[in-house]
């Protein structure tokens, strides 16, 4: 998987190799699943403070396309945990998703003649 760390705010910049680091930890599960990620951390408000500091992940897939996640929180990591927490379960829900729809698919039988017809 290709990683992309990406922040204009020089005070997120020295998280690059942690979130790195929590990115490949969390999705290693859907590593076969993805060819790319890009982690984007910005902090909304400036330096007034407040929960602002804004995480947004895209992740893209070979079968679902490009997914984006958002999360915002006080701090970088609670807005990274968060973050990768809602792909992991978009991930698994989109999985389940299309296994159940593989499950349903309608069978193909073919159709009998009735006894009375054959005796006919």
């Amino acid at each position: 998987m290709q990683f992309v760390f990406d922040s204009p705010d020089p005070t997120a910049a020295h998280l690059r190799q942690f979130a790195e680091h929590r990115v490949r930890f969390v999705m290693r599960r859907h590593a076969w699943l993805l060819s790319f990620a890009r982690l984007r951390l910005t902090d909304m408000n400036g330096p007034r403070g407040g929960p602002d500091k804004c995480c947004r992940l895209a992740l893209k897939t070979e079968r679902d396309g490009t997914l984006h996640v958002t999360s915002v929180a006080a701090d970088w990591r609670a807005a990274l945990e968060g973050a990768l927490a809602r792909a992991s379960a978009l991930l698994v829900r989109r999985r389940s998703r299309s296994r159940a729809q593989r499950r349903q698919l309608p069978q193909h039988t073919a159709e009998t003649p009735r006894e009375d017809a054959l005796n006919s």
